[in-house]
């Protein structure tokens, strides 16, 4: 039976998939927190799966990359698997640029990302 249990307005949990609701630019300011919390509800939920959803983000620096390819690093490892949703034409360009889609998956929603997963 799925669980679905919303955490707060950035992080919810569809069974082994936490979802991540980013509605900021990723910058150094925004990564730590999310890093943290993502960090702790991954050992606590008992994650498999990462979506990041950038619905609203128009900008990431490398500090953002660095924050998804750590969450992919603790996923990966158990089996895991990291997708990204909702993401701008921006923010497509860096993930293209760094190279990121060549271990994480692009889907248009997060519907879309957690179902694939």
């Amino acid at each position: 039976m799925k669980t679905r249990k919303k955490i707060d307005s950035f992080f919810e949990v569809d069974d082994a998939c936490l979802i991540i609701h980013i509605t900021d630019d990723l910058d150094h300011h925004n990564v730590i927190s999310l890093r943290e919390k993502a960090d702790r509800l991954i050992d606590k939920e008992r994650v498999k799966n990462i979506v990041f959803d950038f619905d609203g983000v128009s900008f990431m620096d490398s500090s953002g990359i660095g924050m998804i390819m750590g969450r992919y690093k603790k996923v990966i490892f158990t089996g895991g698997k990291v997708g990204v949703a909702s993401v701008s034409n921006n923010v497509d360009r860096i993930f293209r640029i760094s190279g990121l889609y060549k271990i994480i998956g692009k889907y248009e929603t997060v519907a879309e990302a957690v179902q694939a997963l």
